[in-house]
């Protein structure tokens, strides 16, 4: 059999070997991973350039976030509904044009239509963060934030969905490039928005919200001609009669996409509901946990794309009808996301101090000195989780892979909300350990989803498949 990574006429044949495998993940999974650790570095410029505003901006932005990516975590659903829906319908048949193009219509519409209410929502934020007993002053500031990023998020989005399609017909170096060109402009923007830079007005928090939105809408712009212009996407013509309603496949993508996005508001808002507790003890506090979060995130971007690369791998192998195919693609993704994580952790668990400098400056001011002091002492344990993080991920992504969606939903909330979040607050409210407790209650609820989700992956994977015929 042959060891073409992704699609052969008419039926999909997979890898026979673990090499072959490992070559076919790495292909796909290696630009999924920069892709998604350049869009995510976004945020990571912003908090950095943030940074050198003061501590008060870095709290604002936290919070300012906080309901821009709640409506980030529900449109998530329909986001990821792509990949197992277009991957399985070309395991089965490569030419599979129409069904993969209905999807991906339907999941731009579910986006679009969730935004909607959702950015209404975005509206009420400065209230919101008061009724929950955050500072005055840096609730204002997050929710001019939010306002000025919230017209890029459905562009963002928008992207994803494009992003995911492309992963599925093996295509992940062009958006890599327009990935990147995009955070580049996010960081120039940044640069003279933020700071005032030729003879623009110094706009501060603002200015940063405001060359994110842009840098979104010229992404999108960019995968638009993209695929327009590349030779095996314009097959799909994933734009013809994009405005016409397709019920029957609107409908299957919602039945999939609501588990996903209360799996993905499970996990988004537990840490997010941290920058709640973290305020509640002080602003210091609330930026250091934001930087922390930050890292947290930017090395959760690794095992992420390999994770959805990995999702793409299963449902190939699902559409196929391989059973063995699909166990061994499931266990390399596992193997490779999990052990790249190890050694980025082992990075941010040593290298606490030239973290904290790229976010404060290696002349940080004096009134920065308690923020970075937490922030030397979270790194650590953030550090430790990340490949409990990463585990949790990948195993979470290959179900979804696999069309298991509901069974994930149950795992993550009651890890999260019943057993994560109460520890959270236990041990930075009722103990004596402080703002460090809210880092320990978040491992431990990710460590309980990555039991369950591993044993319900596993469960999976014994489920016998019927051959695919050509």
């Amino acid at each position: 059999m042959s060891d073409q990574p992704l699609i052969n006429p008419s039926m999909t044949v997979m890898p026979r070997t673990k090499r072959g495998e490992l070559r076919a993940l790495l292909a796909l999974g290696l630009p999924m991973s920069l892709t998604q650790v350049i869009q995510y570095s976004v945020f990571v410029a912003d908090t950095m350039m943030i940074g050198r505003i003061g501590k008060e901006a870095v709290a604002a932005a936290a919070l300012g976030s906080l309901l821009v990516f709640l409506v980030w975590m529900v449109a998530a659903g329909p986001v990821n509904a792509v990949t197992p829906m277009a991957s399985q319908a070309l395991g089965r048949d490569r030419n599979s044009h129409q069904d993969v193009r209905r999807s991906v219509r339907m999941a731009l519409w579910a986006v679009a239509l969730l935004c909607i209410p959702l950015f209404m929502l975005i509206g009420f934020t400065e209230p919101i963060l008061l009724a929950l007993g955050q500072d005055a002053d840096v609730a204002k500031m997050a929710a001019h934030y939010a306002w000025v990023v919230a017209p890029g998020l459905p562009l963002s989005l928008a992207v994803m969905v494009l992003r995911n399609f492309l992963a599925t017909i093996d295509e992940t170096l062009q958006p890599l490039i327009a990935v990147t060109l995009a955070v580049l402009l996010n960081i120039g923007l940044n640069a003279v928005l933020i700071f005032g830079l030729f003879g623009f007005p110094a706009l501060g928090l603002i200015g940063a919200g405001i060359a994110s939105s842009i840098s979104y809408a010229v992404c999108f712009l960019i995968f638009v001609v993209m695929i327009q212009r590349h030779e095996r996407a314009r097959e799909f013509d994933v734009f013809q009669n994009v405005l016409k309603f397709d019920r029957e496949r609107f409908v299957e993508v919602v039945r999939l996409s609501v588990p996903i996005s209360l799996t993905t508001l499970f996990e988004g808002l537990l840490f997010n509901v941290a920058i709640i507790l973290m305020g509640w003890i002080g602003v210091a506090e609330q930026a250091a946990y934001h930087v922390g979060l930050n890292v947290a995130a930017m090395a959760f971007m690794v095992p992420w794309g390999f994770a959805m690369g990995g999702a793409v791998r299963v449902g190939l192998a699902e559409g196929a009808g391989d059973a063995q195919a699909r166990k061994r693609s499931a266990y390399m993704t596992l193997g490779v996301s999990m052990g790249l994580t190890a050694v980025i952790a082992l990075f941010v668990a040593t290298q606490g101090g030239f973290i904290a400098d790229l976010y404060f400056g290696f002349d940080s001011k004096e009134n920065d000195a308690p923020v970075r002091a937490l922030v030397l002492t979270f790194l650590p344990v953030a550090a430790g989780f990340m490949v409990v993080d990463a585990a949790q991920v990948t195993c979470n992504q290959l179900l979804r892979g696999l069309k298991d969606v509901n069974w994930p939903m149950v795992i993550t909330g009651v890890s999260y909300w019943l057993i994560g979040f109460p520890l959270c607050y236990g041990l930075t409210f009722q103990t004596s350990m402080g703002a460090i407790g809210v880092w320990w209650g978040l491992a431990v609820g990710l460590f309980v989803a990555f039991i369950g989700l591993g044993i319900r992956l596993l469960l999976l994977l014994r489920r016998p498949l019927v051959p695919a015929t050509a």
